[in-house]
């Protein structure tokens, strides 16, 4: 993988824990930094779909894992068969 080089401004408390972390776990400080800037990336990406696309109607209380299981089920039932649940 291609590495760009860029400069950033960090606080030296910061800094200091890296140093640490970096000998600790005998890897580079550069490295720990790549990691930081990762998992800023990651968590600030923005996804082209939901994580979520489906929902489903409940009774408005956390349901038990059964309940959970059988609406999946049906759920899962009906994608497969789509003449399933209709009313003939």
């Amino acid at each position: 993988m291609s590495m760009k080089r860029t400069n950033v401004y960090a606080d030296p408390e910061d800094l200091a824990i890296i140093k640490e972390a970096a000998k600790r776990r005998g890897i580079s400080e550069a490295e720990i930094i790549r990691q930081g800037i990762h998992l800023a990336a990651m968590a600030n990406r923005v996804w082209d779909e939901p994580l979520f696309s489906r929902t489903f109607e409940g009774p408005g209380r956390t349901p038990s894992k059964s309940e959970v299981r059988d609406t999946v089920a049906d759920a899962v039932r009906r994608e497969n068969d789509p003449d399933s649940g209709t009313a003939a």
